[in-house]
């Protein structure tokens, strides 16, 4: 079964439908694309440009503007339209500017905080930068606890 004949199955289900209260199909969009902001860090816009991201989307630059200047925001955007880099790249550029800045990340499952910790870790090498992060959940070892806590201590 192909995803066309599946929505149809969907569709033509009453026990599915009567869940429904509508159904729309939305047309594609042009992607829309903005400058870095000014001032970032040269080895991180380089890094991203390397990763072949030489513009962000313009909700990636009204995020990372927004978290710059310390405010809160939201970002509701489909899956893989870059919302990582909506909070990774200020965070990074603020440790890059002073090394005593810390940033703490939630996330609500093991998988998701593994694929953003491998991301995190992949910008910052690609940087070339020392920049240190860690995982700390449920698994991690009681020393190993001990002397993450003690590296986010300046």
């Amino acid at each position: 079964m192909n995803i066309e004949q599946y929505i149809e199955h969907l569709q033509n289900s009453p026990s599915f439908m009567r869940n429904v209260a509508a159904w729309r199909v939305l047309p594609a969009r042009e992607a829309r694309y903005a400058d870095f902001p000014e001032g970032l860090n040269g080895k991180l816009v380089e890094a991203l440009r390397r990763r072949g991201i030489d513009r962000p989307y313009i909700h990636q630059r009204l995020a990372i503007e927004a978290a710059i200047r310390g405010e809160d925001f939201v970002v509701v955007t489909p899956t893989a339209s870059g919302k990582t880099l909506c909070y990774n790249v200020p965070v990074l550029d603020a440790i890059l500017a002073n090394e005593a800045n810390r940033a703490l990340y939630l996330f609500p499952t093991k998988a998701l905080s593994s694929d953003q910790v491998a991301e995190l870790y992949s910008l910052i090498e690609d940087m070339g930068a020392e920049v240190k992060a860690f995982t700390y959940d449920g698994d991690t070892p009681a020393s190993a606890r001990t002397n993450i806590r003690q590296a986010g201590v300046s």
